[in-house]
């Protein structure tokens, strides 16, 4: 048997150089891969469930079941009943008076139809020009205004710069308008007497 044959399975070892790393490693492919270890892995015995009372148990399974059925029960007997609104609800007096309360109006013709839809157009046309007339005064009223202030900067920055400056007189503003009665000087409050009539729901 020839050298040749035997260095030729070992052509292929790589051995990790440099003068530093005294450690020398084999592997078999073109490039070293060196051996890698995996980090530790630290196992956790599994924590042991607690026994609970088989009472316990059954009491929670018993008190759940007894939910369940009155929640069922309550379902079945139709929905919630709210609190009543007095301010929302129709006196009986009232649904008994409904027939002779109601107005038995004749139909009207077709030529009051007409002559009513033709009031509400003529309305809001009226209604529509008064507005753009009051916007265009508005617009006018602005534009001489900011024109006069553009000529008064032209002629005098100081007097420009008073005549933007906010009136304290002016602002805040507060008025006091006229009362149901007229006050009536030194009278003396009674303290009265205060009733709660207010319905309690339990």
């Amino acid at each position: 048997m020839s050298y040749l044959g035997l260095i030729s399975p070992f052509c292929r070892l790589s051995v990790a150089g440099g003068a530093v790393c005294s450690i020398r490693t084999i592997t078999t492919n073109l490039s070293p891969l060196f051996f890698k270890a995996t980090s530790v892995l630290l196992g956790e015995p599994l924590k042991k469930k607690k026994k609970l009372d088989p009472m316990i148990v059954r009491q929670r399974e018993e008190k759940r079941k007894r939910r369940l059925e009155k929640l069922i029960k309550r379902m079945e007997k139709g929905a919630l009943q709210y609190k009543p609104i007095e301010e929302c609800e129709v006196p009986m007096k009232l649904i008994d008076e409904k027939d002779e309360r109601m107005r038995h109006l004749p139909p009207i013709s077709d030529e009051t139809t007409d002559e009513r839809e033709l009031l509400k157009k003529a309305w809001s046309l009226y209604k529509l020009r008064q507005h753009y007339r009051l916007m265009r005064m508005v617009d006018r009223v602005l534009g001489s205004h900011q024109k006069a202030l553009d000529e008064l900067k032209m002629e005098s920055e100081e007097l420009y710069l008073e005549a933007i400056q906010v009136d304290l007189n002016l602002v805040p503003y507060s008025s006091r308008g006229p009362v149901s009665t007229p006050p009536i000087k030194n009278y003396p409050s009674p303290d009265g007497e205060y009733q709660d009539i207010s319905k309690t729901w339990g």
